[in-house]
Protein backbone atom coordinates (compact mmCIF):
# COMPACT_ATOMS: atom_id res chain seq x y z
CA UNK A 1 0.00 0.00 0.00
CA UNK A 2 1.12 3.47 -0.61
CA UNK A 3 2.60 5.70 1.91
CA UNK A 4 0.27 8.03 3.11
CA UNK A 5 1.63 11.44 3.99
CA UNK A 6 0.64 13.73 6.21
CA UNK A 7 1.07 16.73 4.31
CA UNK A 8 1.75 16.83 0.05
CA UNK A 9 3.43 20.36 -1.17
CA UNK A 10 2.35 20.85 -4.49
CA UNK A 11 5.66 23.12 -5.41
CA UNK A 12 9.06 24.22 -4.69
CA UNK A 13 8.43 27.89 -4.98
CA UNK A 14 8.84 29.79 -1.74
CA UNK A 15 5.46 29.24 -0.62
CA UNK A 16 5.71 25.48 -0.65
CA UNK A 17 9.71 25.59 0.64
CA UNK A 18 8.08 27.27 3.53
CA UNK A 19 5.02 25.37 4.57
CA UNK A 20 7.62 22.57 4.19
CA UNK A 21 10.19 24.22 7.04
CA UNK A 22 7.38 24.08 8.94
CA UNK A 23 5.34 20.79 8.19
CA UNK A 24 9.01 19.30 8.20
CA UNK A 25 10.13 20.79 12.12
CA UNK A 26 6.74 19.46 13.47
CA UNK A 27 7.67 16.15 13.10
CA UNK A 28 4.53 15.48 10.35
CA UNK A 29 5.67 13.62 7.12
CA UNK A 30 5.95 16.18 4.44
CA UNK A 31 6.48 15.00 0.52
CA UNK A 32 6.94 17.96 -2.12
CA UNK A 33 6.50 17.84 -5.42
CA UNK A 34 8.17 20.26 -8.16
CA UNK A 35 7.81 19.24 -11.61
CA UNK A 36 10.79 21.70 -12.42
CA UNK A 37 13.40 23.61 -10.88
CA UNK A 38 13.28 25.01 -7.59
CA UNK A 39 11.94 28.59 -6.69
CA UNK A 40 9.37 29.33 -9.01
CA UNK A 41 9.12 33.06 -9.92
CA UNK A 42 12.16 34.65 -7.92
CA UNK A 43 14.42 31.28 -9.14
CA UNK A 44 14.84 33.76 -12.80
CA UNK A 45 15.46 36.84 -10.11
CA UNK A 46 18.46 38.39 -10.58
CA UNK A 47 19.01 40.78 -7.56
CA UNK A 48 16.55 40.74 -4.08
CA UNK A 49 16.58 43.91 -2.51
CA UNK A 50 13.19 43.56 0.08
CA UNK A 51 13.57 40.20 1.75
CA UNK A 52 13.92 40.28 4.93
CA UNK A 53 17.05 38.75 6.71
CA UNK A 54 18.77 38.49 3.04
CA UNK A 55 22.20 38.74 1.91
CA UNK A 56 23.13 42.49 2.36
CA UNK A 57 26.43 41.84 0.04
CA UNK A 58 23.79 40.89 -2.81
CA UNK A 59 21.35 38.35 -2.86
CA UNK A 60 19.56 36.80 -5.82
CA UNK A 61 16.54 34.49 -6.35
CA UNK A 62 18.69 30.93 -6.97
CA UNK A 63 21.02 32.04 -3.84
CA UNK A 64 17.72 32.73 -1.60
CA UNK A 65 16.07 29.67 -3.10
CA UNK A 66 19.02 27.08 -2.34
CA UNK A 67 18.94 28.25 1.35
CA UNK A 68 14.87 27.64 1.74
CA UNK A 69 15.53 24.44 -0.17
CA UNK A 70 18.17 23.05 2.62
CA UNK A 71 16.21 24.08 5.30
CA UNK A 72 13.33 21.96 4.06
CA UNK A 73 15.71 19.36 3.84
CA UNK A 74 17.53 19.42 6.78
CA UNK A 75 13.67 18.95 8.85
CA UNK A 76 13.33 16.44 6.88
CA UNK A 77 10.70 17.13 3.70
CA UNK A 78 10.91 14.45 1.15
CA UNK A 79 11.37 15.50 -2.73
CA UNK A 80 9.91 14.04 -5.72
CA UNK A 81 10.56 15.71 -9.22
CA UNK A 82 7.21 14.99 -11.09
CA UNK A 83 4.49 16.40 -12.68
CA UNK A 84 1.29 16.22 -11.66
CA UNK A 85 -1.77 15.19 -13.72
CA UNK A 86 -4.52 15.01 -11.96
CA UNK A 87 -5.80 15.32 -8.09
CA UNK A 88 -8.72 13.55 -6.33
CA UNK A 89 -9.40 16.04 -2.90
CA UNK A 90 -12.44 14.56 -1.05
CA UNK A 91 -12.15 12.53 1.53
CA UNK A 92 -10.01 12.06 4.55
CA UNK A 93 -6.90 10.66 1.91
CA UNK A 94 -6.40 12.48 -0.99
CA UNK A 95 -4.73 11.91 -4.12
CA UNK A 96 -2.22 13.35 -6.58
CA UNK A 97 -1.69 11.83 -9.77
CA UNK A 98 1.24 11.91 -11.58
CA UNK A 99 2.91 11.26 -14.64
CA UNK A 100 5.90 9.08 -12.15
CA UNK A 101 3.38 7.63 -9.94
CA UNK A 102 0.48 8.76 -7.20
CA UNK A 103 0.49 10.38 -3.70
CA UNK A 104 -1.50 10.00 -1.16
CA UNK A 105 -1.80 12.84 1.73
CA UNK A 106 -4.13 13.67 4.39
CA UNK A 107 -3.65 17.60 4.19
CA UNK A 108 -2.24 18.82 0.31
CA UNK A 109 -1.00 22.68 0.46
CA UNK A 110 -1.39 23.90 -3.28
CA UNK A 111 1.72 26.43 -3.92
CA UNK A 112 2.10 25.99 -7.76
CA UNK A 113 2.40 29.68 -8.39
CA UNK A 114 1.88 31.62 -11.58
CA UNK A 115 3.83 32.16 -14.99
CA UNK A 116 4.18 34.85 -17.19
CA UNK A 117 1.09 36.18 -19.12
CA UNK A 118 1.99 36.42 -22.63
CA UNK A 119 2.52 39.13 -24.57
CA UNK A 120 -1.00 38.83 -27.06
CA UNK A 121 0.68 39.54 -30.22
CA UNK A 122 0.54 37.68 -33.35
CA UNK A 123 3.00 34.69 -33.62
CA UNK A 124 3.93 34.70 -30.60
CA UNK A 125 4.47 31.68 -30.00
CA UNK A 126 5.97 30.70 -32.85
CA UNK A 127 8.96 32.93 -31.81
CA UNK A 128 9.25 32.07 -28.11
CA UNK A 129 12.61 30.76 -27.12
CA UNK A 130 14.11 32.43 -30.91
CA UNK A 131 13.64 36.33 -29.73
CA UNK A 132 10.82 36.61 -27.58
CA UNK A 133 11.90 35.37 -24.19
CA UNK A 134 10.00 36.33 -20.38
CA UNK A 135 13.41 35.80 -18.16
CA UNK A 136 15.52 38.55 -18.69
CA UNK A 137 18.09 36.33 -15.79
CA UNK A 138 17.92 33.33 -17.97
CA UNK A 139 18.55 34.71 -21.68
CA UNK A 140 19.59 38.35 -21.36
CA UNK A 141 23.12 36.72 -22.25
CA UNK A 142 21.81 35.86 -25.48
CA UNK A 143 21.67 39.62 -26.92
CA UNK A 144 24.97 40.93 -25.91
CA UNK A 145 25.66 44.38 -27.73
CA UNK A 146 21.83 44.63 -29.22
CA UNK A 147 18.97 46.08 -28.73
CA UNK A 148 16.10 44.76 -27.15
CA UNK A 149 12.89 45.38 -26.35
CA UNK A 150 10.94 45.03 -22.95
CA UNK A 151 6.86 44.88 -22.93
CA UNK A 152 4.98 46.25 -19.34
CA UNK A 153 5.11 48.75 -17.05
CA UNK A 154 5.12 47.49 -13.64
CA UNK A 155 8.01 46.67 -11.06
CA UNK A 156 8.85 43.52 -12.51
CA UNK A 157 9.18 45.03 -16.40
CA UNK A 158 10.88 47.37 -15.49
CA UNK A 159 13.43 45.66 -13.18
CA UNK A 160 14.12 43.66 -15.65
CA UNK A 161 14.84 46.43 -18.34
CA UNK A 162 17.87 47.79 -16.20
CA UNK A 163 18.70 44.38 -15.66
CA UNK A 164 19.26 43.93 -19.41
CA UNK A 165 20.77 46.99 -19.88
CA UNK A 166 23.62 44.70 -18.40
CA UNK A 167 23.99 43.25 -21.96
CA UNK A 168 21.91 44.96 -24.51
CA UNK A 169 23.05 48.22 -26.13
CA UNK A 170 19.96 49.86 -25.61
CA UNK A 171 16.97 48.78 -23.98
CA UNK A 172 13.27 50.14 -24.78
CA UNK A 173 10.54 49.98 -22.70
CA UNK A 174 7.20 49.58 -24.78
CA UNK A 175 3.94 50.39 -22.15
CA UNK A 176 0.33 50.84 -23.15
CA UNK A 177 -0.20 53.69 -20.96
CA UNK A 178 1.88 57.25 -20.95
CA UNK A 179 3.14 56.35 -17.08
CA UNK A 180 4.71 53.73 -15.34
CA UNK A 181 2.88 51.69 -12.96
CA UNK A 182 6.44 50.74 -11.31
CA UNK A 183 7.11 51.66 -7.40
CA UNK A 184 8.74 55.06 -7.86
CA UNK A 185 11.82 54.32 -6.73
CA UNK A 186 12.19 51.78 -9.77
CA UNK A 187 11.14 54.71 -11.85
CA UNK A 188 13.24 56.92 -10.84
CA UNK A 189 16.53 54.36 -11.49
CA UNK A 190 15.14 53.55 -14.52
CA UNK A 191 14.60 57.26 -16.13
CA UNK A 192 18.07 57.83 -14.99
CA UNK A 193 19.83 54.84 -17.03
CA UNK A 194 21.04 56.38 -20.62
CA UNK A 195 20.99 53.24 -22.35
CA UNK A 196 16.61 52.66 -20.88
CA UNK A 197 14.33 54.28 -23.83
CA UNK A 198 10.32 54.55 -23.81
CA UNK A 199 7.89 53.79 -26.42
CA UNK A 200 4.70 54.79 -24.75
CA UNK A 201 0.57 54.78 -25.04
CA UNK A 202 2.21 51.65 -27.02
CA UNK A 203 1.10 47.56 -27.77
CA UNK A 204 2.98 44.68 -29.76
CA UNK A 205 0.37 43.85 -32.99
CA UNK A 206 2.92 41.16 -34.36
CA UNK A 207 6.22 39.93 -34.68
CA UNK A 208 7.91 38.35 -37.42
CA UNK A 209 11.29 37.28 -39.38
CA UNK A 210 12.62 34.11 -41.12
CA UNK A 211 14.66 32.25 -38.31
CA UNK A 212 14.80 34.22 -35.57
CA UNK A 213 13.49 37.71 -34.49
CA UNK A 214 13.59 40.63 -36.66
CA UNK A 215 10.58 42.75 -37.28
CA UNK A 216 7.48 43.59 -35.23
CA UNK A 217 4.70 46.10 -35.63
CA UNK A 218 3.65 48.31 -32.84
CA UNK A 219 0.60 50.34 -32.27
CA UNK A 220 -0.34 53.20 -30.72
CA UNK A 221 -3.20 53.03 -28.03
CA UNK A 222 -4.62 56.43 -28.56
CA UNK A 223 -4.05 57.20 -32.66
CA UNK A 224 -4.12 53.87 -33.95
CA UNK A 225 -1.19 54.24 -35.86
CA UNK A 226 1.25 51.20 -36.54
CA UNK A 227 4.52 50.95 -36.84
CA UNK A 228 7.07 49.06 -38.33
CA UNK A 229 10.31 47.97 -36.04
CA UNK A 230 13.10 45.95 -37.95
CA UNK A 231 16.20 45.01 -36.51
CA UNK A 232 19.17 46.71 -37.64
CA UNK A 233 20.29 45.06 -40.70
CA UNK A 234 24.01 44.24 -39.23
CA UNK A 235 22.58 42.67 -35.87
CA UNK A 236 19.64 40.32 -37.99
CA UNK A 237 17.63 40.31 -34.66
CA UNK A 238 16.99 41.97 -31.57
CA UNK A 239 15.14 40.63 -28.57
CA UNK A 240 11.67 40.91 -27.31
CA UNK A 241 10.78 40.21 -23.68
CA UNK A 242 7.46 40.37 -21.95
CA UNK A 243 6.41 41.20 -18.35
CA UNK A 244 2.85 42.45 -18.26
CA UNK A 245 2.32 40.23 -15.46
CA UNK A 246 1.34 36.50 -14.34
CA UNK A 247 -1.32 33.62 -14.81
CA UNK A 248 -1.58 31.59 -12.28
CA UNK A 249 -1.08 27.20 -12.81
CA UNK A 250 -4.49 26.44 -11.35
CA UNK A 251 -5.71 24.84 -14.48
CA UNK A 252 -5.57 21.29 -12.52
CA UNK A 253 -7.97 22.44 -10.21
CA UNK A 254 -10.93 24.06 -12.12
CA UNK A 255 -14.28 22.99 -11.29
CA UNK A 256 -12.77 21.80 -7.71
CA UNK A 257 -12.02 24.68 -5.82
CA UNK A 258 -13.64 28.23 -5.91
CA UNK A 259 -12.17 30.62 -7.95
CA UNK A 260 -11.72 34.18 -8.71
CA UNK A 261 -10.18 34.51 -12.70
CA UNK A 262 -8.10 31.54 -12.08
CA UNK A 263 -6.63 32.41 -9.09
CA UNK A 264 -7.31 30.17 -5.89
CA UNK A 265 -9.76 31.38 -3.11
CA UNK A 266 -8.42 30.85 0.50
CA UNK A 267 -9.92 32.46 3.94
CA UNK A 268 -6.50 34.42 5.84
CA UNK A 269 -6.16 30.71 6.96
CA UNK A 270 -5.31 29.69 3.19
CA UNK A 271 -7.91 26.85 3.78
CA UNK A 272 -10.00 26.22 0.78
CA UNK A 273 -13.54 25.48 0.15
CA UNK A 274 -12.48 21.98 0.41
CA UNK A 275 -11.15 20.63 4.19
CA UNK A 276 -7.92 19.49 4.07
CA UNK A 277 -6.96 21.33 1.27
CA UNK A 278 -5.11 24.94 1.22
CA UNK A 279 -3.80 27.26 -1.05
CA UNK A 280 -0.35 29.69 -0.15
CA UNK A 281 1.61 31.81 -2.65
CA UNK A 282 0.91 33.41 -5.79
CA UNK A 283 -1.30 31.09 -7.17
CA UNK A 284 -3.82 32.40 -4.51
CA UNK A 285 -6.12 35.49 -4.32
CA UNK A 286 -4.19 38.16 -2.78
CA UNK A 287 -3.83 41.83 -2.75
CA UNK A 288 0.57 41.38 -2.99
CA UNK A 289 2.67 38.67 -4.45
CA UNK A 290 6.11 39.07 -3.06
CA UNK A 291 8.50 36.55 -2.05
CA UNK A 292 7.80 37.67 1.58
CA UNK A 293 4.21 37.37 1.47
CA UNK A 294 4.69 33.46 -0.47
CA UNK A 295 6.63 32.36 2.64
CA UNK A 296 3.91 34.02 5.12
CA UNK A 297 1.34 31.99 3.47
CA UNK A 298 3.51 28.70 3.31
CA UNK A 299 4.02 28.92 7.33
CA UNK A 300 0.17 29.83 8.07
CA UNK A 301 -0.81 27.06 5.25
CA UNK A 302 1.69 24.22 7.00
CA UNK A 303 0.63 25.31 10.76
CA UNK A 304 -2.92 25.00 9.45
CA UNK A 305 -2.83 21.57 8.29
CA UNK A 306 -1.52 20.80 11.12
CA UNK A 307 -4.30 21.46 13.12
CA UNK A 308 -6.36 19.79 10.47
CA UNK A 309 -4.47 16.40 10.93
CA UNK A 310 -4.40 16.40 14.68
CA UNK A 311 -8.16 16.98 14.74
CA UNK A 312 -8.44 14.09 12.21
CA UNK A 313 -6.11 11.95 14.79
Amino acid sequence: MSKIYDMIILGAGPAGLTAGLYGGRGRRSTLIIEKGQDGGQIATTNEIENYPGQLLEGETGPSLVKRMSEQAEKFGCERVSDTIKAVELDGDVKKVIGGRGEYLGKAIIIAMGAYARPIGCKNEEEFRGRGISYCATCDAAFFEDLEVYVVGGGDAAVEEAMYLTKFARKVTIIHRRDELRAARSIQEKAFANPKIDFMWDTVVESVDGEDVLNKMVVKNTKTGELTTIEANEEDGLFGLFGFIGLLPNSGLFEGKLDMENGYILTDEDMRTNIPGVFAAGDIRKKSLRQVVTAAADGAIAAMQAEHYISNME
